[in-house]
């Protein structure tokens, strides 16, 4: 099977990353079975792997007709959803708490990270293989030149962890970058956010404009609700629980 540009595929061939990759999951002591997606399993590299584990109720989300017809020869009952990721309605398929894995797109990692925190309440795992530029960002700190929007609120609500990185030359066709493989735990404690789209606006805004105050970024709130303190400082000055505490601020 060709990879299609236009659908972003580049097939992972190095079988020890691919198990690296299905390694990294947490299943096994879980009670009962746990729903795990596959998004793009393309040639099934990593679903031959994950249909091995007992304790995964697996399926798979695929959009070219072409890698089902490779699936459905390899596999037999494999649950093919044929759809866009994007346009999945998790909770309609998936129990919580579910499990998602994959090698990602690099053209629409972002809209499936916000796919992802659209459905935080019912993942409690996600295993991605991703640009290594992308990973670097959302790995990234306070004070980082790469500190960004998926920075902010993905390590709101996951801890998350670097896996490996792959060079490459383990894909069919090498892509021009390098990739890594990274890992998002739910956290116990979960933020007290309870207008998620307000606290994404806000991020949104104080990074989309990171040159200006946040006095400046900020000027469709309140100013007088932002506390004097952030009024002078830069978007990638502030950590975690200052976005909370803004967030805090702005609510009411």
């Amino acid at each position: 099977m060709k990879a299609k540009k236009s659908l972003g595929q580049h097939f992972l061939k190095n079988e020890n990353i691919a198990k690296t990759i299905v390694d990294a999951l947490d299943y096994r002591n879980k009670e009962g079975k746990v729903d795990c997606l596959e998004i793009g399993p393309g040639t099934g590299v990593l679903t031959k792997y994950l249909l091995n584990i007992e304790e995964l109720n697996l399926k798979v989300v695929e959009l070219d007709n072409e890698a089902i017809d490779v699936l459905n020869s390899q596999f037999q009952n494999l649950l093919i959803i044929n759809k866009d990721i994007l346009r999945v309605d998790f909770k309609e398929h998936f129990n919580k708490p579910m499990i998602v894995i994959g090698n990602i797109p690099y053209n629409i990692t972002g809209p499936i990270f916000f796919k992802i925190l659209e459905n935080k309440e019912i993942i409690e795992q996600v295993v991605f293989m991703i640009q290594k530029e992308v990973a670097d960002r959302i790995l990234s700190k306070e004070g980082s030149k790469v500190y960004g929007i998926l920075s902010v609120l993905l390590q709101c609500f996951f801890d998350i962890e670097h896996i490996v990185d792959v060079k490459p030359q383990d894909f069919l066709p090498p892509p021009k970058v390098e990739s890594s493989v990274i890992k998002l735990n739910k956290k116990a404690q979960q933020p007290d956010i309870d207008n998620f789209n307000l606290f994404k606006n806000i991020v949104k805004a104080a990074f989309n404009q990171r040159r200006k105050t946040l006095k400046n970024a900020l000027s469709l709130y309140d100013i007088n609700k932002i506390p004097s303190e952030y009024h002078t400082k830069r978007a990638e000055q502030l950590s975690i629980n200052d976005f909370l505490r803004l967030y805090k601020s702005l609510q009411t």
